[in-house]
């Protein structure tokens, strides 16, 4: 069997536009109030006072668009394992496999984002591509000289979110990119 590209998927920004006017958000999203265990344990005591939910916007449409991407889905987000209790049913997704990190948001001495090694090592040498809010043009040009096989890093704005630009341009790489039988 032929193995698909990856698809790593970041929550936040991508499905997330945490960053958009509430005057003006994009148009398909709605807001789901959300209280995560992880949200929880990282406010940790609050003196008494209750942790306030997550306000997360997300476009239904979205999930069968990532569905019909010619790709192996795969959560690459701080929500791990929770992406599944929480974003893939509001999506219509199925559980995802979960790239598990050891640790997060820390300064990589390369000044690549801290996600950016154990993805490459998580597709071990398989094509991917991986969208996400923080790549930055250092991430594009490591994994381009390094990275075995292909990849695509697709930053998207977290204002915006995912747009149907960026599901066109997934497609055409995957397409392009793909194992073939």
């Amino acid at each position: 069997m032929i193995e698909r590209p990856l698809l790593f998927i970041d929550v936040d920004g991508p499905l997330n536009p945490f960053r958009s006017d509430p005057a003006r958000r994009p148009p398909g999203y709605t807001a789901h109030t959300m209280l995560p265990d992880s949200w929880t344990a990282m406010h940790g005591d609050l003196g008494g006072r209750r942790v306030r939910p997550l306000t997360v916007l997300l476009d239904p449409a979205h999930g069968p668009k990532l569905e019909a991407l010619p790709f192996e889905l795969v959560w690459a987000t701080t929500w791990e394992h929770e992406a599944n209790e929480w974003i893939a049913p509001r999506l219509g997704l199925p559980p995802l496999p979960v790239v598990e990190w050891e640790r997060t948001h820390f300064t990589d001495p390369a000044g690549l984002h801290w996600k950016t090694r154990a993805l490459v090592d998580y597709a071990a040498g398989r094509p991917f591509a991986w969208i996400d809010d923080e790549i930055t043009p250092h991430d594009h040009a490591w994994a381009q000289e390094r990275y075995p096989g292909h990849c695509l890093l697709l930053r998207v704005a977290p204002e915006l979110g995912l747009r149907d630009g960026d599901f066109a341009e997934l497609r055409e790489w995957a397409e392009d990119h793909a194992p073939v039988a």
